[in-house]
């Protein structure tokens, strides 16, 4: 138990996959000029990096492993998450069409997420069980959505402020980025 606790504390605020490693930086900047999509963006990777990394793990311990296959994870992984975002895109076409257009292309590039790929490798190369891979993949992705959301509304707020002019846009979003980047480095030292 105490495991899955630095497993959740390590993935949501330590190594958060967008603050620290850096990865997943395409949808964190192009989905997160509204909350209401941010949130959107995040509950879909949220459900695609879960089920990624129980599927993964399967695929990994009782197909690769056993047929000697090791060298054939990063195509089965990626293999995998396409199937989950489809799943996802016609769920969501369904379910909420509004949320389906303002996620726009970035919903089918969560095929190319470098941070569900990222969660099934690192679950891999961590060795974690069944139970720990979804608790890691779970977590990373609650880590995702917290810095989109929180991201997604310091723009928000940004956009409406008088600010100058070179820091309109894009410009404002990156110096943003970083210090928020810089923020999440002060937990580092929870886990030590």
């Amino acid at each position: 138990m105490n495991n899955l606790l630095l497993i959740i504390v390590g993935s949501v605020l330590v190594n958060n996959f967008v603050m620290s490693q850096f990865l997943g930086i395409c949808p964190f900047l192009g989905v997160s000029k509204k909350v209401e999509t941010a949130m959107g963006m995040g509950m879909a990777v949220t459900f695609v990096m879960a089920i990624a990394s129980f599927f993964a793990y399967l695929i990994q311990n009782y197909l690769l492993i056993p047929l000697n296959l090791e060298y054939m994870q990063t195509i089965a992984f990626i293999l995998v998450i396409a199937v989950l975002v489809q799943i996802v895109e016609i769920a969501l076409k369904k379910i909420s069409n509004s949320l389906y257009q303002a996620l726009g292309v970035y919903l089918p590039l969560i095929t190319t997420n470098c941070a569900v790929l990222g969660v099934a490798l690192l679950n891999a190369r961590e060795e974690y069980n069944l139970i720990e891979s979804v608790v890691n993949g779970t977590s990373a992705a609650i880590g995702f959505t917290l810095a989109i959301v929180i991201f997604a509304s310091i723009r928000e707020r940004l956009a409406v402020s008088n600010m100058p002019k070179w820091m309109d846009g894009f410009p404002g979003a990156l110096i943003t980025a970083g210090l928020m980047s810089l923020a999440f480095q002060g937990f580092s030292g929870l886990l030590h």
